[in-house]
């Protein structure tokens, strides 16, 4: 697969990239493409998910709780448009992650809303058709 027909390119720095990337391959329904020994790359449904594994002497000051503790304060929140919250909220929890409870999700321009997070505790929303 090349980048033509990819609407969205995302990167995400992860101190475990195995975990991180099977979050979202389940949560989104995508398929991994390329793997090396620093990333691994996901890509389906427009979208494209470069998972990059942290230099080990950034990891090594890391800290991942379990439950992760969720950055909040990041500048950044990215929001991916799926079919169904109630299938993204298992495949969130089964991976390590989390969604907020399906009665948080708001609605907007005629979609659902509903915050989550990854393995690492990264700030993910998803939305689907209201």
């Amino acid at each position: 697969m090349n980048a033509v027909g990819v609407g969205m390119s995302v990167v995400v720095y992860a101190k475990d990239m195995t975990k991180v990337a099977e979050f979202y391959r389940r949560t989104l329904g995508v398929s991994s493409i390329e793997e090396a020994g620093g990333f691994i790359l996901l890509a389906g449904n427009g979208v494209e998910i470069s998972i990059v594994r942290i230099p080990e002497k950034v990891a090594a000051t890391i800290v991942i709780a379990s439950p992760p503790e969720v950055r909040e304060t990041t500048p950044l929140k990215f929001s991916f448009l799926v079919p169904h919250l109630e299938t993204v909220r298992a495949a969130a929890f089964a991976t390590g992650g989390g969604l907020e409870p399906l009665d948080s999700a708001w609605s907007w321009r005629g979609m659902l809303h509903l915050d989550g997070f990854d393995p690492e505790g990264n700030v993910v929303q998803f939305r689907c058709p209201a």
